[in-house]
């Protein structure tokens, strides 16, 4: 049990913290300010599934400016940064997750911002979602937002089984978010998270990335530029072809298993690194996961391969001993190794995200009861908004059609 001193310093170090990610957060800030004038989102009930991060509590904090009452769970047992759920309460807002839980604690935190029935649910993943589908299909939520590539994927299947109840807008879709936080976020953050985690160079290692979206192609590019070797995986002709024009080694995970020391596992798919896989490797293999869920590693197969565990060897490090004394090093427990062995995204990139998300919520709060359920794009102006927010923050300038270069792009009449 922790004593009013302890918590009373967790939260002052959670306040300490978010303060420092609201810096790096110009454009949620002015979004935040504006809610507080115009309170878009007043009598709201909003139940999120979200990674419980400094820049999370930002986001969170626009949404309470806005007028809504604000139930949050964590969308993964290992990412919740303690002190910032602790600050959070003094906000108002319901937190319900903890570092380290097990899943069955993971589950009933879910469940439990679930409790006073939500407007609007914002997910991480797909888990809030699936649970309101399957065990809590009696609330009547009138949309929601979803954040990953894992999550889209799976309402787009729900939707097209004709299974989605309520209108989803795919916050992960929109150009700011893939572009800068998938590609420039993941990439970054992977990165930092591998080397706290071994304190390894990757300079003049080989590292494989498995899978080139946006997120893929990001890890790729930072690998690169450290100095690194690196080798990409895909099932995608298009992507894989783009890997190699791009000047990156393409190969089948089965080849690219004997080469290489760093894998990268960044799909949305399991079983992307297999029993086969595993046994193929070599000694010192370090092994992460960037997707969403820890199953992209078969965490069972390399289980079932090792005669022993090491566990916790570094911070974040599991050693697993093969029969012939090979030692491979999974990270993260073969969770989302950015978030749990550093920080995530970095604040500034998550400015254009939560951004979006927070001006998607309103945008919902307003729509939601004239749309069929079904997953939707963020309104391109939302998008646009974000960016013309973002550049002005950071003093970029950028230029202005003029009125002929306007009637030129809307006119099909005028010849070369």
């Amino acid at each position: 049990m922790m004593t009013a001193r302890e918590l009373t310093d967790l939260i002052e170090a959670g306040e300490r913290r978010i303060g420092w990610a609201r810096r790096s957060m110009p454009v949620l800030t002015a979004i935040a300010a504006r809610f507080a004038d115009e309170r878009p989102l007043d009598g709201l009930r909003v139940a999120a599934c979200l990674h419980v991060t400094a820049e999370t509590a930002v986001l969170m904090g626009a949404l309470r400016a806005g007028g809504a009452e604000i139930a949050l769970a964590a969308s993964n047992p290992l990412s919740t940064q303690d002190d910032v759920a602790a600050a959070l309460g003094g906000y108002g807002i319901a937190v319900r997750a903890r570092a380290g839980v097990d899943m069955e604690t993971y589950y009933r935190h879910i469940h439990q911002t679930l409790d006073v029935p939500p407007d609007i649910v914002l997910d991480d993943g797909g888990d809030l979602v699936n649970i309101l589908h399957t065990q809590r299909s009696e609330l009547a939520v009138r949309g929601g937002c979803e954040a990953t590539t894992t999550g889209i994927i799976r309402l787009r299947q729900m939707a097209a089984e004709g299974a989605l109840r309520f209108p989803v807008v795919a916050v992960n879709d929109t150009r700011t978010k893939r572009m800068f936080d998938n590609r420039y976020g993941t990439g970054q953050s992977t990165l930092d998270g591998i080397m706290r985690a071994t304190n390894a160079l990757l300079a003049g290692r080989t590292v494989v990335v498995a899978g080139f979206g946006f997120c893929g192609r990001g890890v790729a590019e930072r690998a690169k530029g450290l100095g690194a070797r690196v080798i990409v995986t895909e099932i995608d002709p298009v992507k894989g072809l783009d890997a190699a024009l791009q000047g990156y080694e393409v190969l089948p995970m089965g080849r690219a298993a004997e080469v290489g020391d760093v894998f990268v596992t960044v799909t949305g798919n399991r079983d992307v690194v297999r029993g086969e896989h595993l046994a193929a490797m070599k000694d010192g293999v370090i092994l992460a996961n960037a997707g969403h869920f820890d199953v992209e590693i078969d965490v069972r197969a390399l289980e079932a391969l090792a005669d022993s565990v090491n566990y916790g060897v570094r911070p974040n490090v599991d050693e697993y001993v093969l029969a012939d004394g090979r030692r491979l090093l999974l990270l993260a427990e073969g969770r989302l190794v950015n978030l749990t062995a550093a920080e995530g995204h970095p604040a500034a990139v998550m400015d254009m995200s939560f951004s979006a998300e927070a001006l998607a919520v309103a945008w919902l709060a307003g729509e939601a009861d004239r749309l069929p359920p079904g997953v939707y794009d963020v309104p391109a102006d939302i998008d646009a908004e974000v960016a013309r927010l973002k550049l002005a923050a950071t003093g970029i300038a950028i230029d202005a059609l003029t009125a002929e270069q306007e009637d030129y792009l809307h006119s099909w009449r005028a010849g070369s």
